[in-house]
């Protein structure tokens, strides 16, 4: 029996083992780097074991810090979670060598399907249909194809080439980010299916010779071929498609002597032929889904196997319908552009369980997230900082539920991904079912943010502005009481600046004496240029004149307080949560959310950067620089690259010129905004 078990990774993945282990009364060693010293992983635990420095390379990747962090704490087992060394056939042996327990499938099994030439050919010799694969880029002969990395997954290191001219670099840019990932730069070429679904099947296998499929789970909503939407059942697997996933997942287990919890992968064609993708030798961060149709507890599951227990004789039913979301901290409207910084505010609604498997087959939300009010993104790990699963009797009410939720969400600090997973839950092509890996290419209009109306993003600053003035005036030392703006004449209009989405405006209203709403308006910020010369300043300030009169709604101010404004708006009511910390306000409305910067009055000077500067966008290392000091270069030629949250971000020449600066070089640290190149256009 396992008595106490370090968790061999961090965040949600970490709070999800520690969760099972609570409840069957294990002891948990967590180990954290220096970002996460104060990550609610390490709070849950029993104890904790600092890892030396940042970097997974320093930290979360070294086999040998944690195997000593695992005998210094007194743990007899290690659980790897997913992800980093999950996979990791030599840790597999490092943690059996010190005498713990491993719980995972055997290093032989890891190996096995851990290098995915070898694992193709293996599985192919058990009757496991496979596409087309070539290791040998001479031999390509059909386009489009997909290269991927032999020795990890996640969508790291993988490109789609729909000719002969992109595959060098393409094969090139993918073994650099597989070496940066998983420490193997060895890359293979597969066919690509247009228009396929990614379908995976979770199998379970025990040392008595059970090995059971818990069903399939539909993954085909990605982006760069990662997941961001997943859910169990798929509704397009009929029965016959089933069972065929079932026997050929199965069989692959079977073949490599496979134990404990793994998911195999396929993609599915359009007329409904399957073909083999990889085989997954850990649990899968998707794995939520399945827990919650069919009621069982995986990491339990695989707990009970590496202590020796016997699984069930045959697998629960699945009932009911589960979907996941993969909340990112990024910017989909920027090329997936992963995003740092504070989560001042990170709260769901409605959620009833956390880690838990629920009830399989009833109704609720479920949260796996590693973070909270106050946690620090940053750019040494994944962009993932959570995940919400919805199950309910049927798929449509499962979207709906998960699709609210998601709205109502405060998520205030870092930008996610979160419009764009709404956007597509009430996508009709999604509701109908109809999805695919291209979906996301197909269907631009969800990149939208929720708040898109002119009229909506308007009351969202009022709503900011007046909560601004009410806590201003509920900090005042003194005439707390009176109205902001208050003259002992008909008072002025009152005006501030924010920098928007759509870009910088200036809100006004003015009050009368009773203080209620008599008029407000929004505008595009004045321009400098607008603005009268120093010597042309009226010797006497004048109160902001007020817009000619748009076409805004009729408001009326219910209440202002400074964390919320109630507006009624033409009659109808509407409520606005407000957060403001510091300059920023984070404005949660009927809608959709916003962030406003407030513009200062008086702008300090900032440093003057040349003409034809490419600024880094965010925080990271400079992995590769493909071109000199004085080069001529194309307009979309590819300049550099950078590495941040273990992916790859290339920067291109937006026009054509000559490479006038080249500041950085390989392997060099950067901060968002740095000068790494001045590109002088022709």
């Amino acid at each position: 029996m396992i008595r106490r078990l370090l968790v061999a990774n961090r965040g949600e993945i970490a709070r999800r083992v520690i969760a099972t282990c609570r409840a069957r009364g294990i002891e948990t060693v967590a180990v954290y780097a220096d970002p996460d010293a104060d990550s609610p992983h390490v709070a849950e635990a029993d104890v904790a074991v600092r890892l030396p420095g940042a970097a997974p390379t320093d930290t979360y990747l070294r086999v040998d810090l944690l195997v000593a962090a695992a005998v210094r704490a007194g743990a007899d087992a290690v659980h790897p979670g997913y992800g980093f060394l999950a996979e990791h056939a030599g840790f597999a042996e490092a943690v059996i060598d010190a005498g713990l327990t491993w719980v995972g499938p055997p290093a032989k099994a890891i190996a096995a399907m851990g290098d995915k030439i070898a694992a193709k050919a293996l599985l192919a010799d058990a009757g496991v249909p496979m596409l087309p694969t070539y290791t040998d880029p001479g031999r390509v002969d059909a386009f489009p194809v997909l290269v991927k990395a032999a020795a990890g997954g996640g969508g790291r290191g993988m490109r789609i080439v729909r000719g002969p001219d992109d595959l060098a670099e393409a094969m090139a840019s993918a073994r650099r980010e597989a070496a940066a990932s998983f420490g193997d730069g060895t890359v293979f070429v597969e066919r690509y299916v247009e228009r396929a679904r990614h379908i995976e099947v979770q199998v379970l296998a025990d040392t008595h010779g059970t090995v059971l499929s818990l069903g399939e789970r539909e993954c085909s909503i990605q982006r760069r071929h990662q997941k961001i939407v997943e859910e169990a059942p798929s509704a397009a697997v009929t029965p016959e498609l089933r069972a065929a996933l079932t026997t050929a997942a199965v069989a692959a287990a079977r073949t490599v002597g496979y134990l404990g919890a793994g998911t195999v992968e396929f993609v599915v064609t359009p007329s409904g032929e399957f073909y083999f993708l990889e085989m997954n030798t850990r649990l899968q961060v998707e794995h939520a889904v399945t827990e919650c149709v069919t009621g069982t507890d995986l990491v339990g599951l695989q707990l009970l196997v590496a202590e020796g227990g016997a699984l069930p004789a045959a697998a629960p039913p699945v009932v009911g319908h589960a979907i996941e979301v993969r909340l990112c901290a990024e910017d989909p409207t920027a090329d997936w552009l992963p995003a740092t910084g504070t989560l001042h505010r990170f709260a769901v609604p409605g959620v009833t369980t956390e880690f838990r498997p629920g009830t399989g087959g009833g109704s609720g939300l479920r949260l796996d997230s590693g973070v909270r009010d106050g946690s620090v993104v940053g750019v040494h790990y994944d962009s993932m900082v959570a995940k919400l699963i919805a199950w309910a009797p049927t798929r449509a009410e499962a979207g709906r539920m998960l699709g609210n939720a998601l709205a109502r969400a405060r998520l205030h600090g870092v930008t996610t991904n979160r419009d764009l997973l709404v956007r597509v839950l009430r996508h009709p092509a999604y509701q109908a079912g109809e999805i695919d890996t291209g979906f996301l290419d197909r269907h631009p209009e969800v990149f939208a943010p929720l708040l898109s109306s002119a009229d909506g993003v308007r009351l969202s600053c009022l709503a900011a502005a007046l909560a601004g003035a009410a806590a201003r005036r509920a900090a005042a030392p003194v005439l707390a009481s009176l109205p902001s703006g208050w003259r002992n004449v008909p008072a002025g209009p009152q005006t501030i600046g924010y920098d928007c989405p759509s870009g910088p405006v200036e809100i006004g209203y003015r009050l009368d004496r009773a203080g209620v709403l008599a008029t407000w308006w929004v505008r595009p910020w004045p321009a400098a240029a607008e603005q009268p010369a120093a010597a042309e300043q009226p010797a006497v300030a004048e109160q902001p004149a007020e817009p000619d009169p748009v076409d805004l709604p009729s408001v009326t101010v219910v209440r202002a307080e400074p964390s919320r404004t109630v507006l009624e708006v033409d009659g109808v009511r509407l409520d606005f949560a407000v957060q403001q910390v510091g300059a920023i306000s984070f404005v949660d409305g009927p809608e959709g959310a916003v962030t406003l910067t407030e513009r200062p009055r008086f702008p300090e000077p900032v440093p003057e950067v040349a003409e034809g500067s490419l600024l880094a966008p965010l925080p990271g290392t400079v992995s590769r620089v493909h071109v000199v000091a004085g080069q001529r270069v194309g307009a979309g030629e590819l300049l550099l690259t950078l590495e941040a949250m273990k992916l790859e971000h290339a920067v291109h020449a937006p026009v054509a010129g000559v490479v006038a600066e080249l500041p950085i070089t390989d392997g060099d640290q950067v901060d968002t905004g740095a000068v790494l190149a001045v590109l002088t256009p022709e």
